[in-house]
């Protein structure tokens, strides 16, 4: 298997994530050994059927945590195990996701948290479980069939014993929730957030914006100039610090059907997102979609739920489209010819959408500038790329 990851430093963010200060304190080394061994079941590949993927096949830590792997058209989503089949929606970075929280229904009356593009699991945990038995994802038959892999090994045996009890194995579902949970606590560690991108150093003072830099931010934090912070902001995110750039909620903004992926896929139908969700039966739902991190945004393209648009400017203008009258505004840059009309085009956020001027190029630009302040500082060389 590909080595994603320098094993030294995963080891060593690993350890002070875990915050093993005190290696005799037991709770503190429970945590440590868990962290630990979910590192190993998150880039084993013989969890796969063809023991060809991992988690760290399309969440990569040396890509921002997203699936690096597909070229062109195929680049949107992510090729399951079997070598030829696609998924419909891209793999959203993993990056930050630990802030996430449950599906929940908040104080303005709007659905937010979840993981998943449609909020249908609370936990890092409950996520880490789908794909493994995915047809089109990792592809095994079952979760006994991934535990039984597990147990084929016999340095994880003795290490699911130790952290969960002998009696682990004695119920294939239990070990497969333990292998889940394990994967959750190396996810929650600071190898997946450690909030250090120039953004952070900005307000740490150990960076200088530049002017374009400065402008982008002036400009998205503004409750005037841009509707950007109006769903890319969590509010209560004290002195802006550990900010994660979602409120998670969610909202259909007219997002195309990626035709061309489907062409490759042979998925058919409207996406219906949060409508999906197994506790929604809203019909108002259909369309939306969780607003994502921005987080590592600029290195973890392409873009929206579906990965049809490819260049991040591309995003910026989309949104700028609602605003501006320009015949120019109304052509999308990526195919020079209009915007194609929105997937399901019932319960749009006009509302959100429309608000704020028209955006001239300066600070359609400057907007962008900004946005790639947020890459973690292990990444900024991937923004040459």
């Amino acid at each position: 298997m590909k080595k994603l990851y320098p094993a030294a430093l995963l080891l060593a963010v690993v350890a002070s994530s875990a915050c093993a200060q005190d290696e005799t304190h037991s709770d503190e080394k429970h945590l440590n050994q868990k962290v630990l061994l979910g590192q190993q079941l998150y880039f084993d590949a013989n969890l796969s059927k063809n023991g060809t993927q991992s988690c760290a096949t399309c969440h990569a830590p040396n890509a921002g945590f997203a699936d690096p792997r597909g070229q062109g058209v195929a680049a949107a989503v992510s090729l399951g195990d079997d070598g030829h089949s696609l998924g419909d929606r891209s793999a959203p970075t993993a990056s930050y996701a630990a802030f996430t929280p449950v599906f929940h229904r908040n104080k303005a009356g709007n659905y937010a948290g979840g993981q998943f593009w449609d909020g249908r699991v609370n936990t890092l945990a409950e996520q880490a479980m789908g794909p493994p038995t995915n047809p089109i994802e990792m592809g095994m038959p079952n979760s006994a069939a991934v535990v039984a892999r597990i147990m084929a090994n016999s340095h994880y045996v003795e290490q699911f014993k130790g952290i969960y009890g002998d009696a682990i194995f004695s119920q294939p579902e239990a070990a497969y929730t333990a292998m889940a949970d394990a994967i959750q606590a190396f996810e929650k560690t600071e190898l997946f957030s450690p909030f250090d991108s120039k953004y952070d150093r900005f307000l740490r003072g150990e960076y200088e914006f530049t002017p374009q830099e400065e402008l982008g931010h002036t400009l998205f934090f503004s409750q005037q100039f841009t509707n950007c912070n109006q769903c890319h902001q969590l509010r209560d995110a004290p002195g802006r610090k550990q900010e994660t750039f979602s409120n998670y909620e969610y909202h259909n903004i007219g997002v195309p059907e990626n035709t061309a992926l489907r062409a490759l896929n042979g998925a058919s139908g409207p996406d219906l997102g949060l409508w999906q969700h197994p506790a929604i039966d809203d019909p108002q739902q259909k369309g939306k979609f969780k607003t994502p991190t921005l987080r590592n945004v600029a290195v973890t393209g392409p873009y929206m739920h579906n990965g049809v648009f490819k260049d991040l400017r591309t995003v910026v203008l989309f949104y700028n489209k609602y605003n501006s009258k320009s015949a120019k505004r109304q052509i999308n840059p990526e195919t020079g010819a209009t915007w194609a009309a929105p997937e399901v085009a019932e319960n749009l956020s006009i509302d959100t959408l429309e608000m704020g001027p028209a955006l001239n190029d300066k600070r359609i630009d400057a907007l962008v500038a900004f946005l790639k302040t947020l890459t973690d500082k292990r990444y900024e060389h991937l923004l040459a790329q």
